[in-house]
């Protein structure tokens, strides 16, 4: 825990865990504001789990969340309020302490504190405020005139997507200026979190450094995009710096709302409530299923569009496998709660799937959407919809259960120019180019093509983007088709996978002959794929431009 002190009455730092607060405590701080929404990063406790510390410690807690990019006037207010109510002095931490200091530093302004002085605060502290020196000056308007950088392409967001379009843009022409706008300093493959859960890989092998990722060349603008004025060709970021572009790659991936299923975030990691959505309960499903002896067991997936539909029946094959080796199996009433109608989106695959549903005597229970949880009671509520749309509320008791929470575009997203009506960033799903803005592409979770939103897309997608904007600048001759081709290896069980491969409208698209992999059956050679070969093709080929098995098609 890296303290910094702002002056007497504030200090600020990066994200804090449970654990801290006793420190803060024994350092004199009397009052915690959290400034981080739950559920931003993969890796972040919750505010109530913060706070319950805070409170069996003495201290007061108060929650002031303020989504990474869109520091807007109204938090500053709220917070500058809070920094007044609470008894001093105050601890206040987000991600990084940047939007803390941020958020102190307008409410200064808003007083009339001496920008000078306001300034060298928060450089004493190790936080710029540089950035939003205009803000104060001038009310919050955020000039898009003048830039305070310019590059030829610009990608917002270094996830999976992110970092594979740069690569592959530089691997047709290493001359292009290129800059990637993400606030994180590190890179998850999300992937691997199903097989954490399952036992089969150590967390630590799925995260790497943002520093160590980002194509040498790229430049990397390490900060949280607040808006888009497409019209100005300008992003605006956190702290009211603009970076203009000429062309514009979107793909920020997906947020997970946690809070979208009342009393989950306050049960996570605890209770036997996990998720192997989150990095660091990942760790903890694995823990539940080695404890499990007997029981109940719920896998539970929210409504369409999430990020790998398969997920969340693979948790429960995993573990149902693990059960079975162990002979508790038996022991054990596993079900699975779908707020779909289908086990599987694609026809082809159930067979092999329902054989496995069978085997480990799992009960189906489709049309079921989770919508409370109470995790020391160890109830879930679901919302069961009958075929004529009637609902009833369904409460059933558990032992451990693996929550999918709902998914969604981020608020910067939904609230943009570039948005559809459902929040998705609206692209011709052949070309993965804007609608209305032709300057601006997107590819990954948050663009609204109809396909399967997993890692597999995002590796078939960004050389299609990479190539047409190449086309577009006039140095590709032909464009690029999208045929959104999504893969989800479905761990049946330990050593065997249902190598799902499909594009839109579900036709298959399988990547190898049905004498090497038949994805309609469970296959060894597919979980050696899965285990062995796809962590590398990810680190050092996907993300470094190496288009194995992703040549794009190309139509003219």
């Amino acid at each position: 825990m890296e303290i910094k002190k702002i002056d007497k009455g504030l200090s600020v730092s990066p994200q804090i865990a449970a654990s801290d607060v006793a420190e803060l405590k024994k350092q004199g701080f009397r009052s915690i504001i959290c400034n981080r929404p739950d559920g931003e990063g993969a890796d972040q406790p919750t505010f109530a789990e913060i706070e319950k510390v805070a409170k069996k410690a003495g201290l007061e807690a108060r929650y002031v969340p303020v989504v990474s990019g869109r520091v807007q006037d109204e938090d500053a207010e709220k917070f500058g309020a809070a920094l007044s109510e609470l008894p001093k002095p105050v601890f206040a931490y987000c991600r990084t302490g940047t939007r803390s200091a941020t958020l102190w530093s307008l409410d200064q302004g808003a007083k009339g504190t001496a920008l000078p002085d306001i300034l060298a605060a928060t450089k004493n502290a190790g936080y710029d405020m540089s950035g939003v020196v205009r803000r104060i000056a001038n009310g919050g308007k955020t000039p898009t005139d003048v830039a305070d950088a310019s590059h030829d392409i610009v990608i917002v967001g270094a996830g999976a997507g992110g970092i594979s379009v740069a690569s592959s843009l530089l691997s047709r022409d290493g001359s292009l200026d290129i800059a990637i706008i993400d606030p994180a300093d590190v890179h998850y493959y999300q992937p691997g979190w199903t097989m954490v859960g399952g036992g089969i890989f150590d967390a630590s092998e799925t995260a790497k450094t943002m520093a160590s990722l980002i194509p040498q060349g790229v430049h990397w603008i390490k900060a949280a995009v607040s808006a888009f004025e497409p019209q100005a060709n300008a992003v605006i970021l956190d702290g009211c710096r603009v970076v203009k572009y000429k062309r514009l790659i979107v793909t920020p991936g997906l947020k997970l709302n946690w809070n979208g299923i009342p009393g989950l975030i306050d049960t996570l990691g605890k209770n036997g409530v996990t998720s192997n959505y989150r990095y660091d309960l990942a760790p903890y499903t694995w823990k539940l299923v080695q404890e499990l002896k007997s029981g109940r067991a719920l896998f539970t997936q929210p409504p369409m569009p999430i990020k790998c539909a398969g997920a969340p029946q693979k948790a429960l094959y995993l573990s149902a496998d693990h059960w079975n080796r162990t002979g508790v199996l038996k022991n054990i009433d596993i079900n699975f709660y779908n707020a779909g109608g289908v086990l599987f989106g694609v026809k082809e695959y159930v067979p092999a799937l329902m054989e496995y549903i069978n085997k480990y005597d799992a009960h189906l229970h489709f049309m079921h959407n989770l919508n409370r949880i109470d995790g020391p009671a160890k109830k879930a509520w679901f919302t069961k919809t009958d075929a004529d749309g009637k609902t009833e509320t369904v409460e059933t008791t558990f032992d451990m259960i693996h929550v999918v929470p709902p998914h969604m575009a981020p608020d910067f997203i939904r609230v943009s120019p570039l948005a559809d009506a459902a929040g998705w960033v609206d692209v011709d799903q052949n070309t993965l180019r804007h609608k209305s803005f032709d300057n601006i592409w997107s590819l990954g979770d948050v663009m609204n093509a109809p396909n399967a939103k997993t890692a597999a897309a995002a590796r078939k997608q960004a050389p299609v983007v990479a190539n047409n904007i190449m086309a577009d600048i006039g140095k590709a001759s032909s464009i690029a088709h999208y045929d959104g081709y999504g893969s989800c290896p479905l761990t049946v069980e330990k050593g065997k996978i249902v190598l799902a491969e499909f594009g839109y409208g579900g036709k298959l698209l399988p990547s190898f002959p049905s004498w090497l992999i038949d994805g309609t059956k469970p296959s060894h050679l597919a979980w050696l794929l899965k285990e062995k070969m796809l962590p590398p093709i990810y680190w050092k080929a996907m993300l470094r431009g190496k288009e194995w098995l992703a040549k794009p098609e190309m139509v003219g």
